[in-house]
């Protein structure tokens, strides 16, 4: 399997036919990976924790509704996923043996929208068991590069690791839907994407050093961890490779990204 960052903007992703964003998630299966995974390990920025921790769940994830005042009908979506408790033990024990110290485990949290909603245009037919991995915004990139390492041994193993995040989140400045984007945004994107599909990853992993406009990017670095978790995954020999560029709200980019490991 190769792995994936996937910037799942808006909530709105759910419902709104006029981003182009949600059109290329529903193409997922017949554009994209038409090969099934046994299961899919996800790694959302909205669910961040001191240590490293995996829902382990029997039975169906829980849908969690983790945004306020929108449309009311977002809020009777369901994705109820079949938990993956095995998935979801092996990615603690991989952590633990690469150093990780304490990974905890949480049995009751079920999938936040940064998960559930990609999932549901992706996969529809909600038949693939889904576990999730939080991120620790107390550490930095190079950390979460090194997370992905610990569990590069997955993708062998028929699991879709995905980073679902955003190539930009500031939501203190989004504008209008029809505004231009913004140069600060458009220069970190830009950086962005000639950083990964020059293989320079290790500037990626020092980002806040290297890139332009990176504290602007990312007030806070929960969206970004998700990538720096799939391309470790993938390997510093990996293969990069842009699958989806749009923007909304000026600032918003939903670049999204294929790692390809070498075979």
């Amino acid at each position: 399997m190769d792995t994936f960052f996937l910037s799942h903007g808006s909530p709105t992703l759910s419902i709104d036919e006029s981003l182009p964003a949600r059109h290329f998630f529903q193409s997922w299966r017949s554009k994209v990976l038409p090969a099934v995974p046994r299961a899919i390990l996800i790694v959302s920025g909205h669910w961040e924790t001191a240590y490293p921790t995996v829902n382990v769940i029997d039975g169906p994830n829980d849908t969690i509704y983790d945004f306020y005042n929108f449309p009311k009908r977002m809020y009777e979506l369901k994705y109820p996923a079949p938990g993956a408790p095995d998935l979801a033990k092996r990615v603690k024990e991989l952590l633990q043996n690469a150093g990780f110290g304490r990974v905890k485990e949480d049995n009751s949290r079920g999938l936040d929208h940064g998960a559930w909603v990609p999932l549901m245009l992706m996969y529809p037919n909600v038949d693939i068991p889904v576990c999730q991995l939080s991120v620790q915004t107390e550490m930095d990139a190079t950390y979460h590069y090194n997370m992905g390492k610990a569990l590069a041994p997955l993708r062998d193993e028929g699991v879709l690791i995905v980073g679902s995040g955003s190539a930009t989140h500031n939501l203190r400045n989004l504008s209008s839907s029809n505004a231009p984007v913004a140069k600060w945004a458009l220069e970190f994107d830009t950086w962005l994407k000639e950083a990964l599909l020059g293989r320079r990853y290790d500037e990626v992993n020092k980002y806040m050093e290297k890139a332009p406009n990176a504290r602007m990017a990312h007030p806070s670095p929960d969206h970004f961890y998700p990538l720096h978790v799939a391309l470790g995954a993938a390997g510093e020999r990996a293969k990069a490779e842009l699958i989806h560029h749009s923007w909304t709200n000026s600032t918003l980019s939903y670049a999204s990204y294929r790692f390809i490991a070498p075979k």
